[in-house]
């Protein structure tokens, strides 16, 4: 499982810089974070074009080691299951 070189599992948020639900997941990510440990990186698809090919209107995209965790709305459930394996 990747994590950071601190130690923190990463999460990958792809999104775009005009999407309100990409901000919306991004900052519902960052309260998140206040009560569990992990890094969030985020990728503006629009900025790679092989990136927006692969995601296109579906973002927002939040993957965890290459595995997607949920898109459009943010499944709380699913990032705490996935974090519990790095416990």
């Amino acid at each position: 499982m990747k994590g950071s070189p601190g130690g923190a599992p990463i999460l990958t948020l792809y999104s775009r810089q005009w999407c309100h639900l990409c901000r919306d997941m991004e900052a519902a990510l960052l309260q998140l974070q206040r009560e569990l440990r992990f890094d969030l990186e985020v990728f503006d698809i629009d900025a790679d074009p092989q990136l927006e090919t692969r995601f296109n209107e579906r973002v927002p995209v939040l993957e965890g080691d290459g595995k997607e965790l949920c898109h459009y709305l943010l499944d709380v459930a699913a990032v705490r299951a996935y974090l519990s394996d790095f416990r």
